[in-house]
């Protein structure tokens, strides 16, 4: 538990780090060398070390999918993430991250689903999505919230759920670690013409501060805090795991809150609960909870 608490203190760390980057640093070149030099990193880790696994080389037909489907769908999700930094408040945008798991359970669909799954799944998605209504209404409303940064937040959320999804088809030949590090380089790779676009027109000031909290986003906030998770994943439940994704909100908004002086909007709070509620709800086990059925024995004669 200790490494995974360590996890979600360095994300938060690290969407913190990202919002005072973006503020000095073109947004999508930022993302992009993080995600070019953490990726390398990772992928050195599993080919050198034990640490994460074993590393096999992918083969002509995966390294193809893992530019269109991983690196493709990682690149988006990170220009909407890095741009939704620069309109509003990281505490917002982790909000709208912490929704994923709900996301991706109404991508798998509801056809031919038990009806108790249904309501819990239907149950769970109302909560969450309150939550996010609650979180995005000041911005409908003309309020000091900006509506683009709060759009690119939550297109950032669903982005980062279909990215997972994308994931999934690597799972047979690599592992959790292996199919990161991949993903982020390609991502890297395939933003970098962009970023290097940016600098040209933006520059790009080389600051101690802000290379030192670039070199904790490769660091901390990318391959040591996965390398905390996937050990994590080795050892515990997936849905015990991903549970912990709930602090992550919490982590970025105390990170900000003591390090930026962010504000809280009035309805963080509440939007919080619904969303955190909604995914707690979503990957509940009532039968786990409920304990074994109890079987009459029918008596002997």
């Amino acid at each position: 538990m200790a490494g995974l608490l360590l996890a979600i203190f360095l994300w938060g760390a690290n969407n913190t780090s990202a919002k005072v980057l973006v503020a000095h640093w073109p947004p999508v070149w930022t993302g992009a060398s993080r995600f070019l030099v953490a990726g390398w990193l990772l992928l050195l880790l599993t080919r050198h070390t034990n640490w994460l696994g074993s590393s096999p080389s992918p083969g002509t037909d995966l390294r193809r999918r893992l530019w269109l489907r991983g690196g493709a769908s990682l690149a988006i999700y990170l220009v909407a993430f890095n741009w939704s930094l620069k309109f509003t408040s990281v505490s917002h945008v982790a909000l709208y991250l912490g929704a994923a798991p709900v996301w991706a359970l109404l991508l798998e669909g509801f056809a031919g689903q038990p009806r108790k799954v249904l309501l819990q799944r239907y149950g769970a998605a109302v909560l969450a999505l309150t939550g996010v209504a609650v979180l995005f209404w000041p911005a409908l409303r003309g309020s000091r919230a900006s509506l683009p940064g709060e759009a690119l937040g939550l297109a950032a959320s669903f982005l980062w759920t279909w990215y997972g999804r994308q994931c999934r088809a690597f799972a047979g030949a690599l592992s959790g670690a292996e199919i990161t590090g991949h993903t982020m380089w390609r991502a890297g790779v395939l933003l970098l013409p962009i970023g290097l676009f940016e600098i040209a027109r933006q520059g790009l000031p080389l600051t101690p501060k802000l290379l030192g909290l670039q070199a904790f986003c490769i660091l901390g906030g990318s391959v040591v805090a996965f390398s905390l998770w996937m050990n994590a994943l080795r050892h515990w439940q997936t849905s015990e795991v991903y549970l912990f994704n709930n602090l992550i909100p919490l982590s970025t908004t105390l990170w900000a809150w003591g390090t930026l002086g962010e504000p809280l909007s009035p309805t963080f709070w509440l939007a919080m609960l619904l969303i955190a509620a909604g995914v707690v709800f979503a990957q509940l086990n009532w039968q786990k909870l409920r304990g074994p059925r109890r079987v009459n024995a029918t008596p002997s004669r």
